[in-house]
């Protein structure tokens, strides 16, 4: 008893958010007379907050390292300009601009991270130029104009479903059996990781404990795919955030790279001196900040299909909050991709709902940022108990 205390003590704010999201999702339920959780509404969630969710990831590891990157909306905007301007007014083919774009967004991560990793100018500095310079870039790019519409095959490959292979009615089976499928790959390798923390002496909770967890969190994420497949299953986004989401989680959680910037966070110096090359995985973490921010800003394009100068507005802050809501540390060295997510859904619902009730966006602000504060707070809270 004893030791899951003390598992439920170090994982307390992430369990917290998770509580809180739960208590949001039935708040909203209620308070919109069933509304957020029909099948449309989740689905419009879901493309809503899709390229947020996506920022938030890679928000994530600029976190861990103990700082911010304040320029991902202006490059997700800048992105979607340069993507629309070859498809549109260049006429080029799809396939090509994406790939563009996307080493657009590398080669602009790499930039940021040299002068952040190996000329050491505070990664706020850097990427609040980069924010000045991007929008500034989009404005010329587009002239001060919106461009649309995009073309059919990319608006599609952005905004459509995975289409059901399995034949169903009423019911989209593919949706059913992609979600059942990906459960029973989490359960798998949940238990795996398991056993191995049991055979190297490691604490874990009980088994029965355990199958609780897994079938809870099964229960609810079929309920969800349930509702998908009443619609018209699964959206594309999704997998495509979904596939993010189990990449990162194994970047994070099982490779050297992961545990080199959990070790970057927690102490610079100490890492270095047990030999991590710290300017190289500072560099590696700015530069797939701006991949995942030339995949958000594609994701946001399609899904508007049109690429405006406003673009990207604000989309630093939302993928920050996410990440602090989440769990992460202000301090680096803490954080999880699977808590990014959720401080991210936790954003995302709460605009939905109180859209839905009729709350104005001015008191939607203050909503988010009282949420965000008390999160933070939280984890203040927590931190100085835990020291005692």
């Amino acid at each position: 008893m004893e030791k899951m205390k003390e598992m439920f003590m170090a994982n307390i704010r992430q369990y917290a958010m998770m509580v809180a999201l739960i208590f949001i999702v039935i708040l909203f339920q209620y308070l919109t007379g069933g509304v957020l959780l029909r099948p449309l509404n989740i689905t419009n969630i879901i493309q809503q907050n899709s390229y947020i969710l996506i920022l938030a990831i890679g928000m994530l590891l600029c976190i861990l390292t103990g700082n911010i990157d304040l320029s991902v909306g202006s490059v997700a905007a800048f992105i979607g300009a340069v993507a629309a301007t070859m498809m549109v007014t260049w006429k080029w083919p799809v396939l090509p601009s994406v790939l563009i774009s996307l080493l657009l967004g590398v080669l602009i991560g790499c930039w940021q991270g040299y002068w952040i990793a190996y000329f050491r100018i505070p990664a706020f500095i850097v990427t609040l130029a980069g924010m000045l310079c991007f929008r500034g870039l989009t404005l010329v790019m587009l002239r001060g104009q919106t461009i649309a519409p995009m073309p059919q095959s990319f608006q599609k490959s952005i905004s459509t479903f995975i289409p059901d292979v399995l034949g169903g009615a009423d019911l989209n089976y593919t949706a059913l059996a992609v979600v059942a499928a990906a459960i029973l790959a989490f359960a798998f390798a949940d238990l795996r990781s398991r056993r191995k923390k049991l055979a190297c002496g490691f604490d874990v909770i009980s088994f029965p404990l355990w199958a609780l967890k897994i079938l809870t969190m099964g229960a609810v994420l079929m309920a969800f795919s349930w509702q998908l497949a009443r619609h018209r299953g699964l959206p594309v986004v999704l997998v495509l955030l979904g596939s993010l989401v189990l990449i990162y989680s194994f970047i994070t959680g099982k490779t050297v790279f992961g545990r080199h910037v959990y070790a970057f966070g927690g102490n610079e110096k100490a890492a270095k001196l047990s030999g991590i090359d710290t300017n190289r995985v500072f560099f590696l973490v700015y530069a797939n900040m701006g991949l995942l921010a030339a995949v958000a800003g594609l994701v946001f394009m399609g899904r508007l299909n049109a690429a405006s100068p406003m673009a990207g507005t604000n989309f630093e802050l939302d993928a920050i909050g996410a990440c602090y809501i989440g769990g992460a540390s202000a301090s680096g060295g803490i954080g999880t991709v699977a808590g990014a997510i959720i401080g991210g859904l936790i954003m995302g619902i709460l605009n939905n709902g109180m859209s839905i009730v009729g709350v104005s966006i001015d008191w939607q602000q203050v909503v988010k940022g009282l949420v965000l504060l008390g999160a933070v707070a939280f984890d203040v809270y927590t931190k100085r108990r835990t020291a005692r």
